[in-house]
């Protein structure tokens, strides 16, 4: 994460060594107890907040309302003394010991004042528990025709030959949300004709694995996406705006979706049936989507590092931009794959 300078007195009041909590590091959440989740009239303040290009965090960490400063790297615990006013957690007579919060209808708080600044809620896509969408750059079908006739780049070497699962044939619990089989993605069309998932045999059995695992601790995998034609992954490319291709491959490549050795993949809790809440929402184009972003509430990143560790143990490693991506250890030894689930079928 990239630190953005924050001057003023108030803030180097703030951010002195008596004031420093660490951050939860990341290999140790998701082993200690399960956290409570934040309390409800919290949830509207969490978010980024920004003056004069200088971010920052409102967060829940372990039942308090905190700020969390990208430049000192600190986090500053807040004390609720009414609806919407907190004061830091020191002995201070500053005014800007004192926020205050501005919240519109639906609860969500835009702005926070701390003395006579204030600082305006960052827009975050899917924030608002919306899909998080782009406007593609061509309209779908000519997207979808140039790349079922366009060809992948070519590779040296030798491979294994493809042994692609069907996901659901190995425990019916494994649940399946496919996007893009929806329109519920980011590109807002279905691309794909069936809601399936394949990987090659060996990433299956550690996703197997990792899934037995995981409803021991009352939780089972929640699949959004695995194989995938690399056709698809040209039609994601050619529609990104250039300032946002960081979240889709380049075909040029290929994608380690496109050897069926990549899998998008959430929680879901066995005693209800439903998808547990993360920092952000899948396939979101925004910082919250990094596996180690610091916002959110404990719950949230519990949650991800609980997942992070199930997929871990078995031999996949996250990917650095989403916490929904994980690739197999053994992806190289894959071809890229350009056969439809139709073919596949």
């Amino acid at each position: 994460m990239l630190a953005r300078s924050i001057r003023g007195p108030a803030f180097t009041l703030l951010v002195v060594s008596a004031f420093h909590l660490a951050l939860s590091a990341a290999p140790d959440a998701g082993q200690g107890p399960k956290p409570k989740d934040a309390p409800a009239q919290w949830k509207g303040l969490i978010g980024e907040f920004a003056l004069n290009g200088d971010t920052i965090y409102v967060l829940e960490e372990s039942q308090r309302l905190t700020l969390f400063m990208k430049r000192a790297d600190r986090q500053i615990p807040l004390r609720e003394v009414a609806r919407n006013v907190y004061t830091v957690e020191v002995q201070t007579s500053l005014p800007d010991s004192v926020i205050v919060f501005e919240r519109h209808g639906n609860g969500r708080a835009v702005s926070f004042e701390m003395g006579r600044r204030t600082f305006k809620r960052l827009a975050i896509g899917g924030e608002d528990s919306s899909i998080f969408r782009i406007k593609p750059l061509k309209p779908i079908e000519i997207l979808r025709r140039e790349a079922l006739l366009a060809r992948p780049p070519r590779e040296n070497g030798s491979f294994l030959g493809n042994d692609l699962v069907d996901l659901t044939t190995l425990d019916p619990t494994i649940k399946l949300d496919i996007r893009y089989a929806t329109s519920r993605n980011f590109m807002g069309e279905a691309l794909y004709s069936e809601a399936k998932a394949f990987l090659q045999r060996p990433a299956a059995e550690a996703l197997l694995r990792a899934h037995r695992w995981l409803k021991q601790h009352g939780y089972g995998l929640l699949i959004h996406d695995a194989y995938r034609p690399w056709y698809v992954t040209k039609m994601f490319w050619d529609a990104t705006p250039d300032d946002q291709k960081t979240f889709v491959a380049n075909p040029s490549t290929g994608s380690r979706h496109n050897r069926g050795c990549a899998v998008d993949v959430s929680l879901y809790e066995l005693r209800t049936g439903m998808p547990v809440e993360m920092v952000s929402r899948y396939d979101e184009f925004s910082d919250r989507a990094y596996p180690d972003y610091p916002g959110g509430t404990s719950l949230q990143r519990w949650h991800r590092a609980l997942l992070r560790r199930a997929m871990e143990r078995e031999g996949f490693k996250v990917y650095e931009w989403e916490w929904w991506h994980f690739d197999y250890k053994d992806w190289r030894q894959y071809p890229i794959g350009t056969k439809t689930f139709e073919e596949l079928r």
